[in-house]
């Protein structure tokens, strides 16, 4: 009986003991927080701070791709046609091409469009150094592709109405067939093929990395210009709300006038240049399709309005391609001269009359800013009038 009580004290005191045991260790522990996990974004948009903020909206994606175009090179390929030398000297890079496309194009003439494409003697000279100074100013042609072919998203084709207004045509819109083909250009009546927009195949027959920011080209003020294989960047323009105003508007196509249009209480809807607004920070890029991506400024052609920059933001002078043999008579495909402006028609297109126009431009060479300046049009204007009437 005494052992049976000695041996039940035991193991009471074993119970308590491993209680207590128990009790100490659950008392000890810590509780642990969950890890914080933080992302950082690869890239980010930076802004000039002279100038009021572009955007705010971070991406993450590729270092921009370079390739082999930002020193000396040359494109020629007999398939197309195409001859194109860059040089780089004395903080100028130098473009000296025929300006055919190195790969396919669309038929033409077309149903839209009655011009041939044609090889072109054309020279650039833009800087390699560029000065960015945050002030858009307008450009006809904002730069040159690196296979040679220019970049001119404006058109020459307009409607103007009795009551004062003109609209420009788009290049890219469903209204008014202009020939556009599946790299959305087409063809000067010089024979000089342009894109209005977005070449897919610009950018694959470039593509050297499989990057998503592929260099296509090279503008006016010496900043390089871009095609996002994603998509990724968004232009800050939109429709206007309101309603178009004018009566008697008349249709004005290749210097051709066409039939009367209503225009006057109809939305906006991207037909016309003037049917778009920007709206800062309303998308990625800036008025002039530009942005910084790690302090590097840089230009992006868009699937979306204004499809190629209209504008640029660094210092340059705009002029026409020069031709690389100065003093040889221009000529046409066939071997004929050819003419200089028809005046009559750019005069029509930009709503003035012949005379106003050839007092204004005054004897060869013209100064087209103070031109422009006594017609009360723009440079741009006056310059589209002026190429698409030879």
């Amino acid at each position: 009986m005494a052992s049976f009580r000695i041996n039940e004290l035991q193991l009471t005191l074993a119970v308590l003991l491993t209680v207590c045991v128990v009790a100490s260790a659950c008392s000890s522990q810590e509780t642990v927080s969950p890890p914080t996990i933080q992302t950082t974004a690869t890239h980010t948009y930076t802004e000039d701070t002279t100038t009021p903020p572009i955007t705010k909206t971070t991406h993450t994606h590729t270092d921009p791709q370079e390739g082999p175009y930002l020193g000396n090179y040359s494109i020629s390929e007999v398939g197309f046609g195409t001859q194109t030398t860059v040089t780089v000297s004395d903080n100028m890079r130098t473009i000296v091409t025929n300006a055919l496309p190195n790969h396919e194009t669309g038929l033409f003439p077309n149903s839209g469009n009655p011009n041939t494409i044609s090889a072109q003697s054309n020279r650039y000279k833009y800087p390699t150094n560029p000065a960015y100074r945050g002030a858009a100013a307008e450009v006809h042609v904002p730069g040159v592709a690196v296979n040679g072919v220019k970049f001119e998203p404006g058109t020459a084709e307009t409607v103007t109405c009795v009551t004062g207004e003109t609209y420009r045509v788009e290049g890219l819109q469903d209204t008014f067939n202009l020939g556009m083909d599946f790299n959305n250009a087409h063809v000067q009546p010089t024979g000089e093929y342009h894109y209005h927009g977005l070449s897919d195949l610009l950018a694959e027959v470039h593509d050297h990395s499989g990057g998503e920011l592929v260099h296509v080209g090279f503008a006016a003020d010496g900043y390089l210009i871009y095609i996002s294989t994603t998509d990724t960047y968004k232009p800050s323009y939109q429709l206007t709300a309101s309603l178009r105003t004018g009566s008697d508007c008349q249709v004005s196509l290749g210097g051709v006038r066409g039939p009367n249009k209503v225009v006057g209480g109809t939305a906006p809807d991207g037909t016309y240049t003037s049917d778009w607004e920007y709206l800062p920070g309303s998308g990625d890029l800036d008025e002039c399709n530009g942005t910084f991506i790690e302090d590097r400024y840089l230009y992006l052609v868009t699937n979306e309005f204004p499809y190629i920059s209209r504008c640029l933001n660094g210092e340059f002078n705009e002029s026409r391609p020069s031709d690389p043999n100065p003093g040889r008579t221009p000529r046409d495909q066939t071997g004929s001269a050819l003419s200089g402006p028809n005046l009559a028609a750019a005069a029509a297109q930009l709503g003035v009359n012949e005379e106003q126009l050839r007092l204004a431009l005054g004897p060869p060479p013209p100064d087209i800013e103070a031109a422009a300046s006594s017609l009360g049009v723009t440079t741009g204007a006056l310059r589209a009038a002026l190429d698409s009437s030879p």
